[in-house]
């Protein structure tokens, strides 16, 4: 391989402000009229059942009620009715692989982002992708993938992600509702290099308040590994340890250092799939919740991790279970809604579903009398409408083909997915764009014919 481009798709952060003109206006199937979803509705402290969420045709929630609006179109979905999911740990780029089988335990992140197997099955070929296809690819395929599985939010955007006024879901480290106020670095950085001059910066910025989120990776290893257990000292070494840090994984802090996490109001996320296969151990997250640290969940990457974030949520509660720990089902659903968006520090925004927010909805399946267990009971499969910002980003066939405005049907995408009919809107665009954006199927074909084992979506 000539060059090899992988460090900077996948250690490169967020580590500077962006510098953000008059953001273009976008064009994305919309409802023909304000419609009220109805069915059993998560607010935040509340379960309404029956209840209506309101959709506004200006993209906010009008109302979330119990009786039927008068003069609104009542659309019955029989279903759950919570916010949209919000993904705080991820690698989109990386997120078109197919899943890696490690051949074993390693110690630490360093040391199978060295071995040979890890170059041969995803390095090199990435490079290869990065060569021979457009940088939109991987990441708008990556989108999709989160789109498809309920996530309306993730994290893990490159400082060079493509087009990101026409993300397909919203980008919580990039500009978002109109202001950047994330940063994240992959690793600590070494005294002398310039990523530490770049790390003085943001806890500038965190000090005086410019700055809600700071994500890091740290401790990413076994907790009997003493690089993994030496990097919360360097941590704090770095006066980094702050109200605004997000730490990614911490597989190997102790109970009395995540009591020093809690202590700083800094915060916590956690992907126990790819932990646990890539160490054989997870982070104490039962004893980050009984010390009331704030806790995310990210799925991580397809290599290492959950194909989506419901799956990852049912690893976690099965791993939380298994070390004796049994938080309610209600608890665990806020980890991805408004206990992550605290932790973005959009939760004036994301994470509840309340008038005047974002109109960002989920529409699952029922699969349990509980509302908040048949969450938890829930993966990719049980997915049935999808909004962001009241736009139509995917559903049922008969669903978005009766709700779509007549001259928006013809832009979306018919998909299979899990034996049921889908409408897919990828057609999300800028107005000032010149390209017309790929559908999944041109994605898909383009991905496979350079790298075949391309991980599916729909699976």
């Amino acid at each position: 391989m000539s060059e090899d481009r992988f460090d900077e798709a996948y250690l490169e952060g967020i580590v500077d402000a962006a510098v953000e003109d008059t953001p273009p206006q976008t064009v994305r199937a919309a409802p023909a009229e304000a419609v009220a979803l109805k069915g059993t509705v998560l607010a935040k402290d509340r379960v309404l059942d029956p209840g209506h969420v309101v959709v506004d045709l200006d993209g906010t929630i009008g109302a979330v009620q119990e009786a039927a609006p008068q003069g609104t179109r009542v659309h019955a979905t029989d279903g759950i009715i919570l916010p949209g999911l919000i993904d705080l740990h991820g690698h989109p780029e990386f997120n078109v692989f197919a899943a890696w089988e490690p051949p074993q335990l390693f110690a630490n992140r360093y040391r199978w982002r060295s071995s040979d197997e890890y170059h041969s099955l995803i390095r090199d070929v990435q490079n290869t992708l990065l060569a021979e296809l457009p940088r939109q690819t991987q990441a708008r395929y990556a989108e999709i993938r989160a789109l498809v599985g309920g996530v309306t939010a993730i994290q893990g955007a490159s400082a060079k992600y493509p087009k990101k006024e026409e993300a397909l879901v919203r980008n919580v480290d990039l500009v978002i509702f109109g202001q950047q106020r994330a940063r994240a670095m992959i690793d600590l950085p070494s005294a002398s290099s310039r990523d530490a001059d770049r790390l003085k910066d943001i806890l500038d910025q965190i000090e005086h308040d410019e700055v809600d989120a700071f994500y890091i990776h740290l401790a990413e290893g076994r907790r009997d590994d003493s690089r993994s257990q030496g990097e919360f000292a360097k941590l704090v070494g770095f006066n980094a340890l702050t109200k605004a840090t997000v730490i990614i994984h911490g597989t190997a802090l102790t109970r009395d250092q995540l009591g020093d996490v809690r202590d700083a109001g800094a915060k916590l996320v956690w992907s126990p799939q790819s932990n646990l296969r890539l160490y054989g151990q997870t982070t104490l997250a039962e004893d980050a919740l009984e010390l009331g640290v704030t806790l995310g969940l990210g799925a991580d990457w397809l290599p290492s991790g959950s194909p989506s974030l419901l799956d990852e949520m049912q690893v976690a509660r099965r791993w939380l279970r298994s070390q004796g720990a049994d938080p309610s089902a209600k608890s665990l659903v806020h980890m991805m809604t408004s206990d992550a968006a605290a932790i973005a520090g959009l939760q004036d925004h994301l994470g509840t579903l309340a008038a005047g927010r974002p109109a960002d909805v989920l529409v699952l399946e029922r699969r349990d009398d509980d509302p908040w267990e048949s969450v938890l009971q829930s993966d990719p499969s049980a997915v049935e409408l999808v909004t962001i910002g009241g736009d139509l980003a995917y559903g049922r066939t008969d669903w978005v083909s009766t709700l779509a405005d007549p001259s928006d049907t013809d832009r979306l995408e018919p998909v299979i997915a899990w034996g049921r009919e889908m409408l897919l809107d990828t057609s999300y665009t800028a107005e000032t764009a010149t390209d017309t954006p790929p559908t999944l199927a041109e994605l898909r074909t383009a991905l496979v014919d350079a790298y075949p084992r391309v991980g599916p979506i729909f699976a």
